[in-house]
């Protein structure tokens, strides 16, 4: 008996040890209020979106819900305006699996809100499939759709006094890298439907997040415009939603209880890459664990990171 219990408590032990040495990321202390700001959050009807949303909410701002689903974007709208306080919540349709809807977003946006002070491109997603215009379902909303968004919102945001573009990236984004030539033929950057291609979809798109910001920083130097990316740590999210209901589940879930941070948690770097003063001369830089990271030698390839800008304005039609 005394054997099992030492093996228990050193099990307890190491698990402790690892999930707070690992897993259990950074808070974010500020007291940063956002009276008469307005943000824009993707995907945040649920997760660490949903978690950004409330936190900003709870601020003051005037937070809008960009998202796909109306029933759970109209519900996590009455969460966070019952939660925070806020009424200014508001949902309005984004679905990023299509450049059409990611348009008339933007000048829904533009005709009724006077302002933009933070855009939030949170949403991600793992799977296979394609999205409306033929793009790979990874590539196409967890980077083309938010290039596209951002280019569309970027004058409005530069009338703001000060304001940020916040990309959430992650890890695996060192497992990633950019085949143009399967982008000018498949219009994707893996070429099965896997969960095998749905997994190196996701790290090639988390790249593109990072190249994105940094291109995007060139950019925008001179103005009152700053961009971050960022790992927001290993999160217990809807983000596998989309997976098969094969052993892939079956290993991912219990994972995730034991391990992985809760959406509020994994929302910190998020909110410090948005609100932490003094981050303006490391614009285009990767944060995580709300601290200054290092990206993989492909996320520093400046011509890498301007040639996919070029590619992508072509690929949304902005050249």
């Amino acid at each position: 008996m005394s054997v099992v219990l030492s093996v228990l408590a050193a099990a307890i032990f190491a698990y402790i040890l690892i999930y707070y040495s690992l897993f259990r990321g950074s808070r974010f202390k500020s007291s940063a209020t956002l009276k008469g700001k307005t943000a824009i959050v993707t995907g945040s009807n649920t997760g660490i979106g949903k978690a950004t949303a409330l936190d900003l909410a709870r601020r003051g701002a005037r937070v809008i819900l960009a998202c796909r689903n109306k029933e759970k974007a109209e519900a996590a709208v009455y969460d966070i305006r019952r939660e925070s306080g806020n009424s200014a919540v508001v949902y309005m349709l984004l679905d990023l699996a299509s450049l059409k809807s990611v348009r008339n977003f933007a000048e829904t946006f533009l005709k009724s809100e006077p302002r933009l002070d933070l855009l939030i491109n949170n949403a991600g997603l793992i799977t296979c499939g394609k999205t409306e215009d033929g793009f790979g379902m990874a590539f196409g909303v967890n980077h083309l759709g938010h290039f596209l968004l951002t280019m569309l919102l970027l004058d409005r945001l530069k009338e703001a006094e000060h304001s940020r573009i916040v990309n959430v990236s992650a890890l695996l984004h060192r497992l990633g890298s950019v085949d143009f030539n399967l982008l000018n033929t498949q219009k994707d950057l893996v070429t099965g439907q896997s969960s095998w291609h749905a997994f190196r979809a996701y790290c090639h798109s988390k790249l593109c997040n990072v190249l994105f910001t940094r291109e995007l920083a060139n950019c925008l130097e001179g103005t009152n415009v700053t961009c971050y990316c960022l790992h927001p740590g290993v999160i217990a999210t809807e983000i596998g939603r989309y997976m098969g209901l094969g052993w892939q589940k079956l290993l991912f879930f219990p994972m995730s209880k034991l391990f992985f941070l809760d959406t509020e948690a994994g929302a910190q770097t998020t909110l410090y890459c948005a609100l932490q003063e003094g981050l303006e001369p490391l614009s285009g830089r990767y944060f995580s664990s709300c601290g200054l990271q290092n990206v993989s030698a492909l996320g520093r390839d400046d011509a890498l990171a301007r040639k996919l800008w070029e590619v992508s304005e072509r690929l949304c039609g902005l050249s």
